[in-house]
């Protein structure tokens, strides 16, 4: 039954942390090759939180792919409000930005919020803690650099230990963020993670302009993402009516995009 969503589709749309890679980390060989054979016969988007030089570094510098095949390639950063396709090197399309009021605004209200609680910030954190990524103003617990200043699995292991004693605060701030900045969106995104973009900005909009700039009815589309359930941030995909599957890691992607090659 589910095979039949892999037939005729235009499209293949993937998150990229959880789903293709490892929280902030490269992904691997294996991956890389079966996205080049997806390359060869679809299209393939990659939508994500992650601005676009955390893409170049974990996603990019990975993929083993021609130029040829990089013209069947569409990366959405920071949940879509940024588009960028391959013509002779990457190109950006649109970008979304925050106003500098709003930026402004939301670095303060995370200070703000963090002093209410009593935030005790974990005793080592890595590079920026409040990352004002232009189209998307983020909170990371560990720092933006955790992965890459101690290593894959270290880092990787920092992040899953943060998420299972503190995904209980991490919502706190979120709620209390969106409680303070109701004309801005709030995502409580990732391990370790809060984004905060224009209202209205989710991976479900991230669908909408996929259809609008790719010409590409969303009945054409498939999505795989970690993150398909309530709260979850791949979950407002399910609103667009567009044809989903769920993984858990990205040793069950890789399982799923061999189905996909043989079935497609």
């Amino acid at each position: 039954m589910i095979n039949k969503k892999f037939k005729h589709k235009k499209l293949i749309v993937f998150d990229l942390d959880g789903t293709l890679a490892e929280t902030k980390s490269a992904i691997d060989a294996q991956i890389s090759s079966l996205l080049k054979q997806l390359l060869d016969v679809t299209n393939v988007a990659v939508i994500s939180g992650a601005k676009m030089k955390l893409f170049k570094q974990q996603f990019l510098r990975a993929l083993r792919a021609p130029a040829q095949s990089l013209k069947h390639l569409f990366l959405f950063p920071t949940t879509g409000t940024a588009f960028y396709r391959y013509n002779h090197g990457w190109k950006k399309i649109y970008q979304l930005q925050l106003s500098l009021k709003d930026r402004r605004l939301i670095k303060k209200t995370f200070r703000e919020v963090l002093a209410e609680i009593g935030y005790t910030p974990p005793a080592h954190t890595y590079g920026t803690i409040i990352e004002d990524r232009g189209t998307q103003v983020t909170f990371s617990a560990l720092g933006q650099e955790v992965v890459a200043m101690v290593g894959k699995k270290k880092g990787v292991a920092l992040k899953q230990q943060w998420k299972r004693e503190h995904t209980d605060t991490k919502m706190k701030i979120a709620r209390l963020v969106a409680t303070r900045l109701p004309h801005l969106e709030i995502h409580a995104a990732g391990y370790t993670s809060i984004d905060v973009t224009h209202k209205g900005i989710d991976k479900g909009y991230g669908i909408r302009q996929m259809e609008k700039h790719l010409k590409i009815p969303r009945k054409q589309m498939l999505f795989i993402g970690d993150a398909i359930f309530p709260g979850g941030n791949d979950y407002a995909v399910v609103k667009t009516g567009v044809d989903y599957c769920k993984v858990k890691n990205p040793t069950q992607t890789k399982q799923l995009i061999k189905n996909i090659l043989s079935n497609i």
